[in-house]
């Protein structure tokens, strides 16, 4: 690709739909973190190079461990301010100008109870930290941000019902805090047990968002949809139901691709197969995202590269995505619309 069209590229105003912060930690961060972390469980604490080697695996299932190990060296306030700021830097550097960030809340909760039983403010302690680096990130790097609460569906019902009304909770004082979603394992924990609390989360003025068809057939996307759920993560197996491609586009269910994330895991067999043309071409309200840019090695600047290279999108299909980050974002209308100029003056 050429100079011309990276620069473009970073120009163009963009917003990131599908984005967990634990994520966007990169290993000399990890290093950093269990540097702070490690020594106080009688850990040594990881080289770099040991740091870097968590983040190869070849499956969805190394992945999740990749993952754990990292949460796992997020244990207070300032370890989350820390990797929150780093994030904003990172995706001003991209030209990322919003961001809708998930945060595994049920991370926190259900890997660290007997924590949380001696300090129940500990939440919100830790989110005291993020809301510090959101603020600084916004002063220094001009980058807006909303929060959503990632209940990570495999750890139980109980304890995503746990997740979502902090999230109705605490939204109260913080309205950074805009929505709900459920990561995870889709394997493990369909969407159906979730109804009641979605409709509990849309009526406190939480946005629903809704992992779907990443690891599990079309009928996951349909029971995602069945249940409320505005935006939904993924949907790679939706391109296997003619009748639910029509529906997504028909409805302008935003849908936050990461195609490169989906070609780490395994769960497609490159970025070429991806269906993101097609969805775009049929009509489908697509957005590009990194998922978790650290782990996958592409973050979202390198997807609209990709989509270029790869797929054929041209400076106006590049335009056209763009575009819709900021339709399908949780951001008011007088922002979207702000932002959708911007980008139509872009050269």
């Amino acid at each position: 690709m050429s100079d011309d069209l990276s620069s473009f590229i970073r120009r163009l105003p963009k917003a990131e739909l599908h984005l967990h912060l634990e994520g966007t930690i990169e290993p000399a961060t990890l290093a950093e973190l269990s540097e702070r972390v490690d020594a106080g469980f009688g850990a040594a604490p990881l080289t770099l190079a040991e740091a870097e080697a968590l983040y190869q695996y070849t499956d969805f299932s190394g992945f999740m461990l990749a993952f754990k190990a990292v949460t796992r060296r997020l244990r207070g306030p300032e370890e989350y301010e820390l990797a929150g700021y780093r994030m904003i830097g990172q995706l001003a550097a991209q030209g990322v100008v919003h961001a809708e960030v998930y945060i595994s809340v049920g991370v926190v909760y259900f890997w660290r109870k007997e924590e949380d039983a001696a300090d129940p403010l500990l939440f919100e302690k830790i989110f005291a930290g993020l809301e510090r680096a959101r603020e600084r990130g916004e002063r220094d790097y001009g980058v807006t941000l909303y929060w959503i609460f990632d209940a990570v569906r495999h750890f139980s019902v109980p304890e995503a019902r746990r997740v979502f009304r902090l999230a109705a909770r605490m939204r109260q004082e913080y309205p950074s805090i805009i929505g709900i979603g459920l990561g995870g394992d889709e394997r493990v924990a369909a969407s159906e047990p979730f109804r009641e609390m979605y409709a509990e989360a849309a009526a406190a003025g939480l946005r629903l968002t809704n992992h779907a068809g990443e690891t599990t057939g079309p009928e996951a996307i349909w029971e995602a949809l069945s249940i409320g759920s505005e935006r939904l993560g993924h949907a790679l197996s939706a391109i296997r139901d003619p009748e639910l491609v029509a529906e997504l586009a028909r409805r302008q269910i935003p849908l936050e691709l990461n195609p490169s994330s989906n070609v780490r895991t395994g769960v497609c067999p490159s970025f070429a197969a991806h269906p993101l043309r097609e969805y775009f071409d049929r009509g489908l309200m697509v957005t590009l995202n990194s998922d978790d840019p650290a782990f996958f090695g592409s973050p979202v600047e390198n997807e609209y590269r990709l989509a270029h290279e790869i797929h054929g999108f041209d400076r106006s299909g590049l335009k056209a995505l763009a575009k819709n980050s900021f339709r399908a974002s949780f951001l008011p209308e007088s922002a979207k619309q702000d932002w959708l100029s911007r980008i139509e003056s872009v050269m």
